[in-house]
């Protein structure tokens, strides 16, 4: 096996002063607002797995069913020597992918870039073992800063899968995109993962299941606030709002207090005051439709090559050639 190497571009301090940054923004913004991402301590992201488990959240399913038919085609199609996935690594739908280029016979490299140093190290930890022949690289850095430290042999095809690109404001997916065609060369590829717009009642129970795993996922961040940053909110003073917005075509996730009332934050000497029924938005998740998908590919610098849907039209991947 031959030994994973990890670099590391953050400095160690990263992830307390991001979330004081964003703890103090959103917070004092109006209205009030918190990225997705600080949902994702240990807590959350159990939760989230949890949450791709039940019946209601289709597209961790509808993905793996794509990439379980489409991944020798995107073997044979890219040729990619290098897997870069944007994202630890370790899932299922991951190794779907490298068993079909490493069974191609073109893998010779995996690139895992992630935010966590701990969750990247144990990810290419694993990612090592499996693939002894292959040399696996952990990149501990964020994908909307550090896409052009990414190492690499060409062809590379770029994996951003999970529809997490659905989290991004227009300008951000705009942003993020330009930046992925800025790292890859003409002809290396972009495989993009897009949950799809559906009716509304099937979005909306996605992201506000039955048995309420969703809501404590959505709380989950007033736990971290309360941990990192020495906060005293009550999660169990608000309730889990997920509605979809028509015009945006987006569903977001919010916290409503269920009274008036007023946190503090210690490390931030902030209190925070919220009214009986106010809302802090905490994720988008943007649902999209193919010609504006193509669109905003065509806009970064990408030509999209191929689209492939679940047999139920919930979900697709693409597959883009850098131009």
């Amino acid at each position: 096996m031959t030994d994973p190497v990890v670099e590391v571009h953050l400095p160690e301090d990263h992830a307390a002063r991001s979330l004081a940054a964003d703890a103090r923004a959103g917070l004092s913004a109006s209205p009030k607002t918190l990225p997705p991402k600080w949902f994702y301590d240990a807590r959350g992201s159990d939760l989230f797995e949890q949450i791709t488990r039940l019946p209601e959240y289709y597209p961790t399913r509808a993905e793996r069913e794509i990439l379980a038919a489409r991944a020798p085609e995107i073997a044979t199609v890219t040729g990619a020597h290098t897997l870069v996935e944007l994202g630890s690594g370790s899932s299922e739908k991951t190794r779907l992918l490298l068993d079909a280029l490493r069974d191609n016979g073109s893998l010779s490299q995996i690139v895992a870039l992630d935010v966590s140093e701990t969750a990247l190290r144990e990810a290419v930890g694993a990612l090592a073992s499996e693939y002894a022949d292959v040399q696996v690289t952990g990149v501990v850095g964020d994908f909307t800063q550090h896409l052009g430290l990414l190492p690499g042999e060409p062809a590379r095809v770029v994996a951003f899968l999970g529809g997490t690109i659905g989290n991004f404001l227009p300008e951000e997916r705009a942003q993020f995109l330009a930046a992925t065609r800025e790292v890859l060369k003409p002809g290396e590829w972009l495989l993009l993962g897009t949950d799809l717009v559906k009716d509304e009642t099937t979005l909306v129970q996605a992201y506000d299941d039955a048995a309420g795993v969703t809501a404590e996922f959505n709380r989950n961040v007033l736990h971290v606030l309360n941990r990192e940053l020495g906060a005293d909110f009550d999660p169990a003073d608000f309730e889990h709002v997920a509605c979809w917005d028509a015009e945006n075509e987006w569903i977001e996730m919010r916290l409503r207090a269920k009274k008036a009332l007023t946190a503090t934050i210690a490390a931030l000497e902030l209190g925070v005051a919220f009214a009986e029924g106010e809302e802090m938005r905490t994720e988008i998740s943007a649902k999209f439709r193919r010609d504006g998908v193509s669109g905003e590919l065509a806009a970064a610098g990408f030509t999209l090559e191929h689209w492939w849907t679940d047999e139920a039209g919930r979900f697709a991947l693409s597959l883009s050639r850098a131009d």
